[in-house]
């Protein structure tokens, strides 16, 4: 549960160190969603699935970046027509290639990898070591993101970018250049971030799939104080409120 939150809370996070706030989150990784499933769908491979809601993602985002950056409008108003366009372009897809029917098609979902001698280590093995590649890839991105800000210099020229863009642009960086990118990996990312909920964690689509997962991963940025190791714990305290909130509703009925 804690793995998209994860992932579409680091997009953001590479967005906002470049001043770029995108709160058009859920947008990106509905439509994610849904092109990372008919994907998987049509070619039986999961793993195409991420890298095609990746892509559609990147392409989504694309809009906003060109409108805020370019044009120079509004960010948060351009992220939440995002958030109305992107589902609403999703669902018309979906109903389009299927039809509407009150059954929903179902694909083929990643299969677990679990990691040997460690998935056996008692408590801790199941819970770490047992998961699709994606969980590990959005863990190791973690730490990935932490060096990349803090000890090279590309990251801290994208820093600079968000955080002081006249003097970046002094020292010769392409500020524009460097926001274009950090929407692109923006997009990918929250793509990715979409495509797991229908190639790893459910096998279907449905209006409604992403439920609110990315205003949960920009809430993560936030608690986590804008710190890859502090947005690891906030997707983790999420991911666990989320899940005790849905045993109990279980449970309820």
């Amino acid at each position: 549960m804690a793995t998209p939150i994860l992932i579409v809370a680091l997009a953001e996070l590479y967005s906002e160190r470049a001043g770029q706030v995108n709160i058009g989150l859920d947008g990106i990784m509905a439509f994610g969603a849904l092109v990372g499933f008919l994907t998987s769908y049509i070619t039986g491979n999961p793993y195409l699935g991420v890298l095609a809601g990746g892509i559609a993602g990147l392409l989504i985002n694309m809009v906003y970046a060109f409108c805020t950056i370019t044009l120079g409008a509004e960010q948060i108003v351009y992220g939440m027509a995002i958030n109305i366009f992107a589902p609403a372009l999703a669902s018309f897809i979906y109903k389009i290639y299927f039809g509407i029917s009150s059954t929903l098609a179902q694909a083929t979902l990643m299969k677990v990898m679990p990691i040997p001698i460690l998935s056996k280590i008692p408590i801790l093995g199941p819970v770490l070591f047992n998961h699709t590649i994606i969980v590990y890839l959005a863990y190791l991105l973690v730490p990935f993101t932490y060096v990349f800000f803090t000890k090279t210099k590309p990251g801290l020229n994208y820093r600079a970018v968000g955080e002081y863009p006249k003097a970046a642009e002094s020292l010769g960086i392409n500020v524009v250049r460097q926001k274009y990118i950090a929407c692109m990996i923006c997009g990918a990312l929250a793509g990715m971030g979409g495509a797991y909920l229908t190639t790893c964690y459910i096998s279907t689509y449905s209006d409604g799939v992403v439920s609110g997962r990315g205003f949960i991963a920009l809430s993560a940025v936030i608690f986590g104080r804008w710190m890859p190791g502090g947005v690891l714990m906030a997707a983790l305290l999420f991911a666990l409120i989320i899940y005790y909130e849905k045993t109990n509703m279980e449970e309820c009925l």
